[in-house]
Order: structure tokens, then sequence, then C-alpha cells
């Protein structure tokens, strides 16, 4: 398993990741919701890749992308120590360190560029995700009550946060 930055050449494989990724229910895009083309998903990297408060990371097996680490930077003086984080990885891919190891390259990033804050959210009923993240040292900050809808019913989100 290899863990690497993102480049524009995998813009293909990343939109059929997330796809597959989106099928758990668990992330903003409904199974079936996300309509990204390629070409749109090539200028979505190129774009999070131009700015240096941003990381991009994915898990390669096998020449196979089985997850991601997305660190969003903050681009105003006010909150450019702080980035916001989405994870996902292929379910059959879990379990295996994965995450921690995608975490743990972003941990060092961070403090390279001088991030001091990482925050991400989590639905509250992913008690997977919960736990890995407060196993990776995220504290929860508070919830978000009805912040998302999924399959009709409103369901509430954490929000979790790691100083470095």
């Amino acid at each position: 398993m290899m863990i690497r930055s993102i480049s524009v050449t995998d813009a293909e494989r990343f939109l059929a990741l997330s796809k597959k990724i989106d099928e758990s229910g668990y992330m903003l895009y409904e199974p079936g919701e996300r309509q990204t083309t390629v070409e749109q998903q090539t200028k979505s990297i190129e774009r999070i890749l131009s700015e240096k408060n941003n990381k991009f990371l994915v898990a390669e097996v096998d020449n196979k992308l089985v997850g991601f680490m997305l660190a969003l930077g903050g681009r105003l003086k006010r909150n450019q120590h702080s980035a916001y984080l989405v994870l996902g990885v292929l379910e059959e891919y879990q379990g295996k360190g994965i995450a921690t190891r995608l975490f743990q390259q972003v941990f060092t990033w961070a403090k390279e560029v001088g991030i001091l804050r990482l925050e991400l959210t989590v639905i509250k009923d992913n008690f997977k995700a919960f736990n890995l993240y407060r196993k990776m040292g995220f504290v929860l900050e508070g919830e978000k009550v009805h912040s998302l809808i999924r399959n009709g019913k409103p369901v509430n989100e954490y929000y979790l946060y790691k100083l470095l």
C-alpha cells in the first residue's frame, strides 16, 4: 500500500473511488448523486493542488485507488492556520491502517506548513469513523442538529478538532 499526493492524471480513478465511497451513505453526496465529469474532476484537482494550504492524498493498493484524505486550508489571514479534512476509504479496505497512515501524513504536512488546527465533521451514527477520529486525537467540539437529510430523515453531525 502506498500513500501519495494525488495527480491530475488520477482524476478518472479518483472520481470512480468517490462514487463508490458515496455508496456508504456517510458522505455528503447521496449514492448516485455525484454528476462530476472527469474534466471537472481534473480541474478541481488542479485548483486544490494550486493552493499551498491544501493537501490531497490518495491510498493506492495494486494500482487501485482505495482511499483519500483532503485537507483544505483556510485562505484568509484569520483562518489560514486551520484546515478542514475529508476522508474516505473503501469499505473492503477499512480496518487495515490506511486511514491512520493518511492522518499521519496530513499531521506531518500540517506541522510543516504551519497549520495549528485540523477539523472535520462526521454523521453522528457513523460510529466506526467517530471512533477512528477519537483514536487519532480529535476532540468533540459540538453537534450540528439536523444538518443533513439522509434517507429522507434529518441527521446530526459531530464537529471535531485537533490542535497540533
